[in-house]
């Protein structure tokens, strides 16, 4: 929430600039709860890979690296480090009740290789499985399950305490509604009037051309509430062009396919995306896939090489609803693609194993590369580490911009009602 209007409590004759200023302040005030948590978690998954490992070693740290790195004499420690195929086929063996749904190909030495699983359909019932868990980290030297966990649980148990703050996130954990995922929509929303908020807040900011430097100054002798409004209208006004990128690309993280592809469609042609073009089905009626991860990252090698991609395959994974696979491209370790637009993805059809799709960073349109952008700038991962701190920072600004927001709304409310008396 921008900046809000330093005005006297005594009621003016109407004017476009006083109709303004409500709207920012009824629009603010209806989203500022939800900016506040978005801006507070947004600061701390910046960091998530790092900090989840941090609490939950046993996820992150192979044991068998451990045991190597102190000389200890192990099998663990000498044994050949399995790559991600050869481990998911090893995983579905042990629990026939799991399918892996994504691997990476090859895990940092050292590290465990941490896979995603879904329940498979039980025949006697033609019912999923009912499992606890969703993601799987292995010791890729022993095939030795180091742990599992529910990935976006509601709980703020240590191993779960990363994912749940993610998920917090985009979500708020609102729970769907007949298939819907409320939680999305309420936060997309949230977005779209973020952004007509943040319109709003920069008409109102100047409020004549002589009094401009009002609007960036920061009174910070006087303190109290002068200074609160301050920091809400001026920090507003200074960072107003980062704060309008997130919200822009918060709504097309939770509403892109909805909201945003049809508004850049109109601008510029899109390219076929895979999951707007192929109908899904339910996890009850999905389909085994007729050829296997290995048979897909064959094919995917073969059509990289055609398309030039010099990296090498980095994940693969399936999504049964789609009947669909997709194979990424980067080193281990870079599968969050820090650094420009991310990684390429190859799509395949899981019944032929024909090609359906595919996103390769700084191809396409411009529409194309809009939509390539949306992740790596509301992450700030388009920068690398130096955009990550940038965005973590701006989760905090983005809750300072709620709380001084609401306060100052509260202060002028008890203005009023004393005022009345």
């Amino acid at each position: 929430m921008a900046a809000m209007t330093e005005s006297t409590i005594v009621r003016r004759p109407w004017s476009v600039r006083a109709a303004l200023v409500r709207v920012h302040r009824w629009l603010g005030l209806g989203i500022a709860l939800f900016l506040f948590v978005a801006g507070l978690t947004g600061a701390l998954i910046s960091w998530d890979h790092e900090l989840d490992a941090v609490l939950n070693p046993r996820l992150f740290v192979a044991d068998s690296g451990v045991a190597a790195a102190s000389d200890a004499p192990s099998q663990a420690a000498t044994s050949r480090a399995r790559g991600g195929l050869e481990l998911a086929a090893q995983l579905e063996s042990r629990d026939p009740r799991l399918q892996v749904i994504y691997t990476p190909l090859v895990a940092v030495p050292g590290e465990t290789l941490q896979m995603l699983v879904a329940p498979r359909i039980e025949s006697a019932t033609g019912k999923l499985v009912q499992l606890d868990f969703n993601q799987v980290a292995i010791d890729p030297s022993t095939g030795v399950v180091q742990g599992r966990r529910e990935w976006g649980a509601v709980s703020l148990a240590r191993e779960n305490l990363l994912p749940f703050l993610y998920k917090l996130h985009y979500t708020m954990h609102i729970p769907d509604v007949r298939g819907v995922q409320l939680g999305i929509w309420v936060m997309g929303i949230v977005g779209i009037v973020w952004v007509l908020d943040g319109i709003v807040a920069l008409a109102i900011s100047f409020p004549s051309r002589a009094a401009w430097r009002k609007s960036l100054a920061f009174r910070w002798g006087k303190g109290g509430f002068p200074l609160l409004f301050d920091l809400h209208r001026s920090s507003g006004v200074w960072l107003w062009l980062l704060l309008l990128v997130v919200a822009l690309t918060s709504v097309s993280m939770n509403l892109q396919y909805q909201v945003v592809r049809p508004i850049v469609a109109r601008f510029s042609t899109l390219s076929p995306d895979v999951f707007s073009t192929r109908r899904p089905v339910s996890a009850e009626k999905a389909i085994e896939p007729a050829i296997s991860r290995a048979q897909v990252v064959q094919l995917a090698r073969g059509e990289a090489a055609r398309r030039q991609i010099s990296a090498p395959a980095g994940a693969v994974f399936y999504s049964p609803e789609y009947a669909t696979y997709g194979v990424g491209f980067f080193s281990p370790g870079q599968d969050h693609g820090d650094g420009g637009l991310g990684n390429p993805w190859l799509y395949f059809d899981a019944a032929s194993g024909a090609p359906v799709g595919a996103a390769v960073p700084g191809t396409g349109s411009a529409g194309d590369l809009y939509m390539q952008a949306q992740f790596p700038l509301h992450s700030g991962r388009i920068a690398g580490t130096t955009g990550r701190v940038v965005v973590s920072a701006l989760g905090l600004v983005v809750a300072s911009l709620s709380l001084t927001g609401v306060l100052i709304w509260v202060r002028k409310q008890r203005a009023r009602r004393l005022q009345a008396d």
